[in-house]
């Protein structure tokens, strides 16, 4: 064999090794969004409570263990499917805030709008936020102790606060990041589940309260 006829195999044989793994990356690619859309639909028709794996695996057309390769359990799954819907509603959040502060709207005012929308995101949420921190998966995913998603959310709260003290909304004196981690607090997933479906309370109610202790922030000292 000459070392033309060589490098003609060598070649072919790379080439069908690669499509072959591209295959597999598609097939990987459309086995994960199938399961995750399976899942979005079996636990909106049935809660997320009463839903496994195995059902998931069954309505999805895929085998336990192409489940379990991607998942290693329920929570995992709840996890992924908050990651892809917490950044459309932060794509959102984001472009509305930018749309508020084009209107230059006072940050204070920007951030009542933000905690009420967030307050309706967890609500719809909540189910999926409970499986995901009953497993305590966000506790391992983020090593400086701030919980995913709730990070971002603090992150926003915290820019918001500080820019509302750069713009003399606020006084300097302010302890901004105690203030933003005690806004956010009623809105994780264990005490947020505890108001709503033990205490009762309506989204309005929950919304009304908050936001009325934002508007304390605006007669303060910052004095401790």
């Amino acid at each position: 064999m000459n070392q033309l006829e060589n490098d003609m195999i060598t070649l072919g044989t790379i080439d069908e090794v690669g499509s072959t793994c591209r295959q597999e990356r598609r097939d990987a690619a459309a086995n994960r969004a199938r399961i995750l859309q399976t899942a979005e639909k079996l636990f909106a028709q049935h809660g997320v409570a009463n839903v496994n794996m195995a059902d998931i695996a069954q309505a999805a057309e895929v085998g336990k263990g192409t489940l379990y390769r991607r998942f290693t359990n329920k929570a995992e799954l709840c996890l992924a499917l908050m990651d892809a819907q917490m950044v459309d509603f932060q794509n959102g959040m984001l472009s509305r805030m930018q749309q508020m502060s084009a209107q230059e709207m006072p940050k204070l005012a920007q951030l009542d709008q933000f905690v009420d929308a967030l307050i309706y995101f967890t609500d719809d949420h909540a189910p999926l936020l409970c499986e995901v921190q009953r497993a305590g998966l966000l506790q391992e995913q983020d090593p400086d102790g701030l919980e995913l998603p709730h990070f971002w959310q603090y992150m926003t709260v915290n820019g918001l606060l500080k820019a509302a003290v750069l713009n003399g909304e606020l006084p300097e004196t302010l302890d901004v990041d105690y203030l933003a981690d005690a806004i956010l607090a009623p809105l994780k997933a264990d005490i947020f589940y505890y108001q709503r479906q033990v205490r009762g309370f309506s989204l309005e109610r929950i919304s009304a309260g908050l936001r009325l202790l934002l508007s304390g922030l605006r007669h303060c000292d910052g004095s401790a």
